[in-house]
């Protein structure tokens, strides 16, 4: 709730810059793991380094869709998208979703073929010196990326900075496996923790995956945000009521549409006032939202022939 207040009262223009640079990172970040990784992990044959291998192609994979998806996410509305292009981003975060399973499954089957045929691990030391290095880049990169979150409350960052945070613990299931193979000879272990990894990154694609859909669905916001809507605009002296209150998300785009109760017997003009009365007092909480109000007499009037 606090990163979400945060993020209404950050000017858009910031929004995006956090966010493109936030996304660009992230895949620079992605490519050098990769690269690093892939390359220990052809010398040691480690199952466990394998899966840190898989995972982070996965995630410069994912990286590179969600960069595409938030450059096109923040392009203004234009005549054939009139509510704007911000569903892009729930779109990617499903699409990483989907990339994050497959690693995981990936990942599984390799750590039961390894299971039944057991293998000694090499260059454990490279491996665990690459694991610390892996760890120090993400802890960077999800520190700065949970500053975007609060400042923007993008969905597409946030998605990727949870398989990320995921992979710090990933990383020092590595190191515990690498060193309890190489050093002990607990072949086993390798196995295990590749598996135990999988378990994990499945999970975090399911919470991706779920957040994603729903904001494609357009879940309504928080109760305690539509409380706090009904609050404000109930606050203004000539509002009788108010209801039909219907919010949703569409990227950065917030959408808050009711209909405002008034008195019957009172001018258009005036009418029209209050309303802009209300909607300026709701956009110092709730910056940049597109609001539509509908005008209805008070619960006890009718309208006059």
């Amino acid at each position: 709730m606090a990163d979400v207040m945060t993020a209404r009262g950050t000017p858009t223009a910031e929004k995006h810059t956090l966010m493109r640079t936030a996304t660009r990172a992230s895949l620079g970040v992605a490519i050098l793991l990769l690269i690093v990784k892939l390359v220990v992990w052809r010398v040691s044959g480690s199952v466990s380094l394998l899966a840190s291998v898989l995972d982070s192609a996965m995630d410069a994979l994912a990286s590179g869709v969600n960069l595409l998806a938030v450059q096109h996410a923040l392009v203004p509305a234009d005549h054939e998208h009139r509510f704007g292009h911000g569903k892009l981003e729930p779109l990617a975060g499903l699409g990483q979703s989907l990339f994050i399973f497959v690693s995981a499954l990936s990942l599984c089957w390799n750590a039961v073929d390894r299971l039944r045929n057991p293998q000694p691990v090499q260059a454990g030391v490279a491996g665990i010196a690459v694991m610390v290095f892996a760890i120090v880049v993400t802890l960077i990169l999800v520190r700065y990326q949970r500053h975007v979150i609060a400042r923007t409350a993008s969905t597409a960052v946030g998605a990727d900075s949870l398989h990320y945070a995921s992979d710090v613990l990933m990383n020092a299931a590595v190191i515990v496996s690498l060193a309890a193979s190489s050093w002990l000879g607990w072949t086993i272990v390798d196995p295990l923790f590749g598996m135990v990894v999988a378990v994990l990154i499945g999970r975090g694609a399911w919470k991706i995956g779920h957040d994603s859909v729903q904001l494609l669905m357009d879940r309504e916001f928080p109760d305690d945000e539509r409380r706090n809507i009904a609050a404000i605009v109930k606050q203004h002296p000539e509002v009788k009521g108010m209801h039909d209150l219907r919010t949703r998300h569409a990227g950065l785009q917030a959408f808050i549409q009711f209909h405002l109760e008034l008195d019957g017997e009172m001018s258009l003009v005036h009418a029209h006032q209050i309303c802009d009365d209300v909607e300026a007092t709701l956009l110092q909480h709730f910056p940049g939202a597109e609001i539509l109000v509908h005008i209805d007499p008070g619960p006890d009037q009718t309208l006059t022939e």
